[in-house]
């Protein structure tokens, strides 16, 4: 990152701040909102995205927002997949700054109903050396356009970010592998990358003290290598403290539990659990993480999209199926948007892949009943 850019202790001291904040955050939809947040917050601007890019690298299989409010988001419905401005950040990752988005030539307009936007700033998030994603900041608050300064920051701060998602992607691995091989070698990356790469951090961190001449910021960076110190500390015992091999491993039920009970931060309620048949004993070792996935999947839905105050989790096993059910009371389904997001449309594959379905329904009382159905062998 160049710090030569930066001039500004303030912002500096926002910095440190924001990377320390992202990086607090084990879950992945927790740490993505967090980037977000402070990008906006760190460059003044009035809207910021974060676009994760698909497996194939071509387009946005996720698009997590701010600054836009649910009012007006459902009046642009879909969300973007990666053309125009946004589409060229995909082809060339290279930090990007506008004075005026709109007269640029790869630029597409906007949809009805989009707030309008001129000045932008868009920079490349890489986990290791693969592009993750790109943030996207658009009209710069009190001035016609981003400054050097501003992509600084973000440039920095997405370099943390690429450190947060990959720690992460780790954890979850960590959470839904039950093969005692995988657990061991993720427990190996933990230890040989993702602590590595936050030594390096703090001693890049470290690095900026001689040409800071500022009491408090020295101090302040003094504070968060500490505060990384304590986050290696921690890593180290997570590794220590890894679920028991798979002869020892929780049953469905248990594990079911456990997600519901992870998803209680973002939703700000724990969800209401019901189980029904032989679950334990019909869901078996290939129907097992695919459920699972989907039921994070669907949560986290909910949590970002439903503004829902009450969930009903339910998992079935009878009549020779398996069918998780996730029901809540919150807006229901969009009118101006196709409920054909990459997230659903993830879970459908995973019900497919398995001989079953995915449905999405209007709950008479309000909100949106997600079923998910596989057989499973008697």
């Amino acid at each position: 990152m160049a710090f030569e850019a930066l001039h500004d202790p303030a912002r500096l001291r926002a910095l440190l701040a924001s990377v320390l904040a992202v990086e607090s955050d084990l879950e992945l939809p927790g740490v993505l909102q967090r980037v977000v947040d402070a990008a906006r917050e760190l460059t003044g601007a009035r809207y910021g995205a974060l676009g994760v890019l698909d497996p194939q690298g071509k387009g946005l299989a996720e698009f997590v927002y701010t600054g836009v409010d649910e009012e007006v988001a459902q009046a642009v419905g879909h969300l973007p997949e990666g053309a125009g401005i946004l589409g060229l950040l995909i082809v060339d990752p290279r930090p990007l700054r506008l004075a005026d988005l709109t007269k640029h030539p790869d630029s597409v307009g906007f949809p009805p109903g989009h707030p309008p936007m001129r000045s932008f700033l868009g920079v490349p998030i890489r986990v290791r050396d693969e592009v993750f994603g790109n943030l996207y900041l658009t009209e710069k608050v009190g001035a016609p356009e981003f400054s050097e300064e501003d992509e600084a920051l973000a440039v920095a701060l997405a370099g943390a970010a690429g450190l947060a998602v990959g720690n992460a992607r780790l954890y979850a691995r960590v959470r839904e592998l039950s093969v005692a091989a995988d657990r061991e070698r993720i427990a190996r990356d933990l230890h040989d990358r993702v602590i590595q790469q936050l030594f390096a951090t703090g001693l890049a961190l470290q690095s900026v003290l001689p040409v800071t001449e500022v009491p408090e910021v020295r101090e302040r960076i003094q504070e968060a290598v500490a505060e990384l110190d304590d986050t290696i500390r921690q890593i180290r015992t997570t590794i220590f403290a890894l679920e028991p091999p798979p002869a020892a491993a929780k049953g469905v039920r248990a594990q079911v539990l456990e997600v519901c009970a992870e998803a209680t931060r973002s939703l700000g309620f724990e969800p209401e659990v019901r189980f029904v048949g032989t679950v334990d004993r019909s869901v078996d070792g290939a129907v097992a993480p695919e459920l699972l996935s989907t039921l994070r999947e669907a949560l986290s839905n909910v949590a970002r999209h439903a503004r829902a105050r009450h969930v009903e989790v339910t998992l079935s096993a009878i009549d020779g199926g398996v069918e998780l059910t996730v029901a809540d009371d919150g807006v229901g389904i969009p009118t101006a948007r196709a409920p054909g997001g990459r997230g659903l449309a993830n879970m459908a594959e995973r019900a497919a892949a398995l001989g079953g379905d995915l449905a999405l329904a209007s709950r008479p009382g309000g909100g949106t009943a997600l079923s998910w159905r596989v057989p499973v062998r008697g």
